[in-house]
């Protein structure tokens, strides 16, 4: 068995600060870059989340760069501003048209030293999430604008091992990483097929061929249901025996959203208060987190949800997310919000039938065509209350919400296992990372040099490099900085 150090690191390992294994890449005072027409820069927009190479970049004239960070092939680039740090966005650009390159501001290039450190040892620890949650509580700045600072980073300390045993170190995560990507990458593809299943099924029932053939072994008679006049809706597409054309305002009652001023609202609960849902509840059902709180009196009756109500985001930013609805399946002792409407269904039809409509591609279509706006998109009342609904006769409707529902359930068994297995594969992935700094994912080998050993001639170079100063006096320091981050990985 391995003899092992404070903190079980194996006995050639050494603790040391993140400056004495990397360094951060500066601009050569001599460079100019206007000796170039263009060079390569990357954005923010262009540098990925926790992916080891990237070949992204946008080759840009020298006069057209006011500002920007200088680095070179090879060099870890590092998110140092929230949320992109904290999102773990981190890449390397091996290859490069010019010598250099330029990024956002906000990055911070770091480059191993040669012959001492391995990158992509020093680039998995920085994906490390006891690492990223250390450096988080160390960056400063307003909120929202919070940075990473490079001393901060300096002073992280780092396990090392011997050179050859951080080679080894990493070709074993290569080999893991790619066998847990190719994983995740399936199951990826699996959730986006489930999706796409979802999609084609919810198309199938309201174009009428999920129920053709229940439709043709029907026994009884399968009479139009008679809720608005087909004279008026002329030229539309042709539907099957039985079924009809029909808007939202003759089978169901549209309701505005409650109307407040954010200082008007709360965050937390309070007496005679009531909860809001709001867009951001929305996401094909409900969800009853990040509520706000309003006052009682300000919610009219029919502005409490009920159980089967449908609630749709008729504002939003984004034209992807206007018109985003979902039905309650049960009483909400709340109301809903300004930026929201509420389609409340006839019990002439089946409302069920109608909720899993505002879940279907063609309704999907449908608010495509409507929604207006440059910067913010809109629904209004009319275009929701006129907007088709292909309509079948009751007893087909039941059917189509029973078929839908067998389907649709085990689609959600199927999605549930998926994203339990992406979050256990992402436990994994910490947990190989944490054995790979902690000395337990390959075997330590006696032959391999110290670490301490290298370090110690390291620093007797930089000492010889140095110019000699005058002595001065000066106070005694601490030997223990203030501003040390302690390794994360015990």
């Amino acid at each position: 068995m391995n003899k092992m150090h404070p903190m079980d690191l194996p006995e050639y390992w050494q603790i040391v600060k993140f400056n004495e294994v990397a360094k951060f890449t500066k601009k050569p005072r001599d460079l100019r870059y206007s000796e170039y027409n263009e060079v390569p820069f990357v954005p923010m927009s262009l540098i990925p989340i926790a992916t080891l190479y990237s070949k992204e970049f946008r080759l840009k004239p020298t006069d057209k760069i006011s500002s920007g960070t200088y680095f070179e092939p090879g060099d870890i680039l590092l998110a140092k501003i929230t949320p992109s740090f904290e999102n773990g966005k981190q890449s390397i650009i091996q290859e490069l048209p010019t010598p250099f390159g330029i990024a956002t501001t906000e990055i911070i290039p770091i480059r191993e030293i040669e012959g001492v450190s391995d990158k992509i040892y020093l680039f998995y620890y920085l994906l490390s999430p006891d690492v990223r949650a250390l450096l988080t509580a160390r960056m400063k700045g307003t909120t929202g604008r919070l940075r990473l600072g490079t001393e901060a980073l300096a002073d992280l300390e780092i396990p090392l091992p011997p050179l050859p045993e951080q080679h080894r170190i990493v070709a074993k995560l290569e080999v893991q990483f790619t066998q847990l990507d190719a994983a995740v990458d399936n199951l990826k593809k699996a959730q986006t097929q489930l999706k796409r299943y979802r999609q084609s099924l919810l198309k199938a029932a309201f174009e009428g061929e999920l129920t053709r053939e229940w439709r043709e072994g029907y026994s009884g008679e399968l009479e139009p249901m008679l809720v608005s006049e087909d004279s008026k809706l002329e030229g539309l597409p042709e539907m099957p025996d039985g079924w009809m054309w029909t808007q939202v305002k003759d089978i169901a009652e549209f309701i505005r959203g409650v109307s407040y001023r954010k200082n008007q609202s709360s965050k937390t609960p309070q007496t005679d208060y009531v909860p809001i849902l709001r867009a951001n509840n929305i996401n094909g059902q409900l969800n009853y987190e990040d509520l706000v709180y309003v006052e009682q009196e300000k919610v009219k009756d029919e502005q409490f949800v009920k159980s089967l109500d449908i609630i749709i985001a008729m504002s939003s930013g984004s034209k992807h997310l206007v018109g985003k609805a979902a039905q309650a399946y049960q009483d909400f002792e709340g109301g809903f919000g300004t930026f929201c409407g509420l389609v409340r269904v006839s019990e002439e039809v089946n409302q069920k039938f109608i909720g899993l409509f505002f879940q279907s591609p063609v309704y999907r279509n449908e608010i495509s065509r409507l929604s207006i706006g440059i910067n913010i998109n809109n629904l209004r009342r009319e275009n929701i209350e006129e907007m088709l609904i292909p309509l079948p006769p009751l007893p087909e409707q039941e059917q189509i919400v029973s078929e839908l529902e067998q389907h649709l359930s085990i689609a959600d068994a199927a999605e549930a296992t998926i994203d339990a297995e992406l979050k256990r594969a992402e436990r994994l992935r910490q947990s190989i990372l944490k054995h790979a700094f902690s000395g337990k994912l390959v075997p330590q080998d006696p032959n391999d040099e110290p670490a301490s050993v290298l370090l110690e001639k390291i620093r007797e170079e930089k000492e010889h490099q140095q110019p000699k100063r005058k002595k001065t006096t000066a106070k005694v320091k601490s030997t223990s900085s203030a501003t040390q981050l302690p390794l994360p990985l015990d």
